[in-house]
């Protein structure tokens, strides 16, 4: 019996490892000796660099960057394979790098994201994913392009710092300058949202009060949101205010798009993608999947839903193993989970069934392989 485990990390109490590790400490208990794979998952938010290095045996480059406050931080990005390499936007820009009582997005920048792709580059990486969950900026990528050579100017020519303040000064945008290595590479970008640059939908109004604008901040930001599309409408074609994705990260989708042709394609079905997921199913007879917490928005480019549907694909079954159920979450069976099981075996609060997290959850994975086991007693007697 071949078992493979691909959890994601429950957050503030387990990691991947910590879920392999205990499920294959149960999987033995109930079944004796078997053969169990692990394999670290995400679905390009945070830990996808995690993920990605340990499946693929890669390695964390470390360097000083510019933070959202164009302040020194310290980022990583991963490289593994043939010259590839996966970098997460918040590693650079994003939110937590932030003090709250200094979260306003017309002073943060994403041009420290952008010195993480130009440091890929000078280091021969040209297949490059980038994960743009969890940005603390709305500067329209503006940081990120100036940091890869592109000038924004506004009506004098004078060249733009980048940051969310200066969208309604751009006049023009002169991509001359633009790293002449960005030709020869691929640039995925990770996104599971559709929001466009502009609008009511759009990056400012969608996402600018997480990141600490107000409604008069939202305003004053949307106006120059839009200036900035009239200008990239202008000299080069594209609407994004009509264009999915492209506010996605504080518009950083609408410039991976418009300037670095960027290919924009769901978290998890990347991460699969490079972590080779589909050839790690082979010969496997059961999956174990979960997260900490399973709901509707489960159905939503989550881990479960990817893992679910790419078993499904091969007829492996799948079971889930969650902290908790929230609304609507068995509407995740309709993407190959077979089951759901909960880690809480009774009623608690949430800093109870945190500080127990490990002993709940092993508790809980040996119950499911005690009835998966019975299952296959059933079916061995038919």
């Amino acid at each position: 019996m071949k078992l493979l485990f691909a959890s994601d990390s429950f957050k503030g109490s387990l990691s991947c490892g910590q879920t392999a590790a205990l499920l294959k400490q149960a999987a033995e208990s109930v079944f004796g000796r078997c053969e169990t794979l692990a394999v670290p998952v995400a679905d390009g938010g945070e830990g996808t660099v995690d993920a990605v290095v340990q499946a693929e045996h890669g390695t964390r480059i470390s360097l000083t960057v510019h933070g959202p406050l164009m302040e020194p931080v310290t980022a990583e990005y991963g490289v593994f394979g043939d010259h590839k390499a996966v970098i997460e936007m918040a590693a650079a820009s994003g939110l937590p790098l932030v003090p709250e009582d200094r979260r306003d997005p017309r002073y943060t920048t994403s041009y420290g994201t952008g010195e993480l792709v130009l440091h890929a580059l000078e280091n021969g990486h040209r297949d490059i994913s980038i994960a743009i969950g969890g940005s603390a900026t709305n500067d329209g990528g503006m940081g990120c392009m100036r940091a890869l050579g592109i000038r924004f100017l506004d009506e004098n020519g004078r060249e733009l710092e980048g940051y969310g303040r200066d969208l309604i000064h751009v006049r023009r945008i002169d991509t001359d300058g633009l790293d002449p290595r960005l030709k020869e590479a691929g640039i995925t970008v990770m996104c599971d949202v559709t929001n466009p640059l502009c609008g009511e939908n759009g990056a400012t109004w969608t996402f600018g009060r997480q990141k600490g604008a107000t409604e008069e901040i939202q305003k004053e930001l949307e106006e120059g949101m839009c200036n900035y599309n009239r200008v990239i409408l202008d000299q080069f074609g594209i609407d994004c205010s009509r264009t999915e994705g492209a506010g996605a990260a504080g518009g950083l989708g609408a410039a991976l798009m418009v300037f670095l042709h960027g290919e924009m394609r769901s978290g998890i079905e990347t991460v699969l993608d490079l972590i080779r997921f589909d050839e790690r199913l082979e010969g496997v007879d059961l999956v174990v999947t979960g997260e900490g917490r399973t709901d509707w928005q489960s159905c939503f480019g989550k881990v479960m839903q990817g893992i679910g549907t790419h078993a499904k694909a091969k007829g492996i079954p799948v079971a889930g193993l969650s902290g908790s159920l929230g609304r609507d979450a068995m509407d995740i069976c309709d993407y190959g989970i077979s089951s759901l099981m909960t880690t809480i075996n009774a009623p608690m609060e949430l800093d109870e069934a945190l500080s127990r997290a490990e002993e709940l959850y092993l508790e809980a994975a040996v119950r499911m392989f005690r009835f998966i086991r019975t299952g296959m007693e059933i079916a061995s007697k038919r």
